[in-house]
């Protein structure tokens, strides 16, 4: 009898053994060890992009810290899907995301139907909020909202123009809408490509982040006549928000952050979060990051997720005005 206690209580322990692995693999010695192999950033944008200079700077630091090289990859294209779906087939805590929010969170509203679902992609760390500028070429005349809308109305469906990604296109979109303007949507493979088009004039506006636009405004080829932006950084008080520049209609900010596989441990999510914080917040990096167009706005896990949600809302909000139904996922 007592041997058959023994052997219950044996397997009783094997069961409970069997059943805290999944807690185990979360435990903060197996959290140290990661990462055990190079770490890969996946970006929807080509270079020049603030999402790569943000990456590349960022990358660097890491991978002095975790003693692993982090590389950055540019996978522009297919509306972000090219990117977002090598990182869920991946499936490696190892490849991760670095994107800007809106490259995916209008995709409900711009496709009806998607190659991935939203819960295959989960929060890791916000990063920075990218300034997101409306860009005109200097031959075009104007240096205000208010003036390049005047031309719009003046010349309905002559002019055009270009935007770097999905929920950046939907917001040109339903400012137009709401102005009663007029002007048709150049579409890119690589949208920061659209960057040479707008400094020649080829293109009439081009809402991007201001890092892609700078080299081209130091050059004079190109003014940035608002910011999207709710804030803009101190280096940049010399251009209005779309609020004070009386259109709150075109007001969304660029959110960027890190994300991963559905199934990522929150502790090792955490460790990354609190790295990539550490790393932004250094005074050499983040002037780095300011002088592009960057406002450092690092967070954990929870704070990302509450920053996507409410950018999907205020995209769903966008979408509602356009007229536009949501797919389902």
């Amino acid at each position: 009898m007592r041997k058959s206690n023994s052997a219950l209580i044996g397997l009783c322990f094997a069961v409970l053994a069997a059943s805290l692995a999944p807690a185990a693999a979360q435990t903060p010695a197996n959290v140290q060890s990661w990462p055990d192999h190079p770490v890969r950033f996946i970006i929807p944008l080509g270079p020049g992009a603030g999402v790569d200079i943000v990456a590349r700077l960022v990358a660097d630091k890491l991978s002095a810290k975790w003693g692993q090289s982090v590389v950055v990859e540019n996978r522009p294209g297919g509306d972000a899907f090219v990117a977002i779906t090598g990182v869920i087939g991946a499936n490696d805590t190892h490849v991760l995301l670095f994107a800007p929010a809106s490259t995916f969170t209008a995709h409900p509203l711009l496709h009806d139907k998607l190659p991935y679902n939203v819960k295959d992609l989960t929060p890791i760390a916000r990063v920075t909020n990218t300034l997101i500028a409306l860009g005109v070429p200097t031959e075009l005349g104007v240096s205000t909202v208010k003036e390049l809308a005047a031309k719009i109305k003046a010349a309905p469906g002559k002019l055009n123009y270009a935007s770097v990604t999905g929920a950046n296109d939907l917001l040109f979109a339903a400012f137009l809408k709401a102005e009663h303007l007029e002007m048709a949507k150049v579409p890119y493979k690589d949208p920061v490509t659209a960057i040479n088009d707008l400094s020649e004039g080829r293109i009439h506006s081009f809402v991007a982040a201001y890092a892609i636009l700078r080299p081209r405004i130091l050059a004079g080829k190109v003014k940035a006549i608002a910011l999207t932006n709710s804030q803009h950084a101190k280096e940049l008080n010399d251009i209005p928000t779309a609020a004070e520049a009386g259109f709150r209609s075109m007001e969304l900010d660029g959110l960027v952050g890190v994300l991963g596989p559905k199934d990522m441990p929150m502790a090792i999510r955490e460790k990354i979060a609190a790295d990539i914080k550490e790393v932004v917040s250094d005074p050499e990096i983040s002037a780095k990051l300011a002088a592009t167009g960057q406002v450092v706005n690092p967070g954990s896990p929870k704070e990302f997720q509450a920053s996507l949600d409410e950018q999907r809302a205020k995209v769903m909000e966008i979408g509602k005005i356009l007229g536009i139904q949501a797919a389902q996922q």
